[in-house]
């Protein structure tokens, strides 16, 4: 697998569980929400720092 289908993989991932935390939030057990939550962020601050960082390399 070559380098941006893994980012590609990644960001969409990311994107998606971020999406069932939001959508799903009332079905989630509370001890469990704001660990996913803080996941979930993590997962989509990371997805576009590596956005970000591979539009520079492809702009070098």
């Amino acid at each position: 697998m070559s380098h941006s289908a893994t980012l590609l993989t990644f960001w969409i991932v990311s994107f998606c569980t971020a999406g069932v935390v939001i959508l799903r939030r009332d079905k989630i057990d509370p001890p469990f929400r704001r660990p996913l939550a803080i996941v979930a962020l993590v997962l989509i601050v990371s997805s576009f720092a590596l956005i970000v960082i591979e539009l520079f390399r492809l702009g070098t």
